[in-house]
């Protein structure tokens, strides 16, 4: 009689791919090693973001593309970066938070779009997402629902401070991520359907200052202070829940603000090396 564990596959085993050493060995999903990818890597969700994101950097190598996750790493403003897609939502995010960990990434920041619910913020703006209202499932099977999804400050005035030099409108506040396109976010489903008090959900965030939906960045935050990690994001708005309009527009913009952010990281940790301070804070190169 052949033993039933002979059967099962790595996957459902935990064997194979990154189970002997995953510091050094090539990670199940993403395909990524240790020294593939810098300290720093954005995460945009659609691969075809990677090229876009990539086109504003030194230069890169793609060094892994499997499934949804496609890997690049390069240089920006000469700071080490990588990119790696996550595909959409939060269970294949927070995999690739995992997996990215496993080989030495240290700082994470989501790049993508977004649609807003407050009138101030208008299609073609940037959402930099300084907390997010953890609307996701994937992130209650690591931590309680009370524990917060907070972005590292750091990142957040690393991004801030981007977005300004660009010369881009941005707005920092929270974000609420969900599992669902429509139903989660109080869109309309097929043939009409709308969820059970999809109105009052909506406007029950609006009236609680929440600035965007997005399906990603509370399961990064979350995953990413579990795991002593430092994480942000930044979304261009597409959809203007307010007006009803919708453009693919200023798609760039979110990844070249999360882009030199990296660079603006790096000089904010050579300043906290170099005055011997325990984190940044804004009176260091004052």
């Amino acid at each position: 009689m052949t033993d039933s564990t002979d059967e099962r596959t790595d996957e459902e085993t935990g064997t194979g791919h990154g189970s002997e050493d995953p510091k050094t060995d090539e990670q199940y999903h993403l395909e990524v090693s240790a020294g593939d990818v810098a300290d720093a890597v954005l995460l945009p969700g659609n691969p075809e973001r990677v090229a876009k994101i990539t086109d504003c950097w030194d230069g890169h190598d793609v060094v892994a593309n499997h499934r949804e996750y496609r890997t690049a790493t390069g240089t920006h403003d000469e700071t080490p970066i990588s990119v790696t897609s996550t595909g959409i939502g939060a269970p294949s995010s927070a995999i690739a938070v995992e997996e990215l960990a496993r080989v030495g990434a240290e700082t994470l920041i989501r790049v993508g779009s977004c649609g807003a619910i407050q009138e101030e913020t208008d299609v073609g703006d940037l959402i930099i997402t300084s907390g997010a209202v953890r609307q996701e499932g994937t992130s209650t099977e690591y931590v309680r629902e009370e524990y917060p999804a907070v972005a590292d400050y750091a990142v957040v005035a690393a991004l801030a401070a981007a977005a300004e030099e660009l010369g881009y409108t941005y707005h920092v506040g929270l974000t609420a991520s969900t599992d669902s396109f429509y139903a989660g976010q109080s869109r309309e489903g097929f043939e009409g359907f709308l969820a059970r008090d999809a109105d009052d959900k909506i406007n029950e965030l609006r009236e609680a200052g929440v600035l965007n939906f997005e399906m990603e960045a509370s399961a990064i935050l979350t995953l990413a202070n579990i795991y002593g990690l430092r994480a942000g994001a930044v979304c261009t708005v597409y959809a203007d829940r307010t007006t009803g309009e919708f453009q693919v527009t200023g798609e760039s913009k979110a990844a070249k603000t999360a882009s030199k952010a990296v660079s603006i990281l790096a000089g904010m940790d050579e300043e906290v090396k170099d005055q011997g301070a325990s984190s940044w804070h804004a009176l260091l190169g004052s």
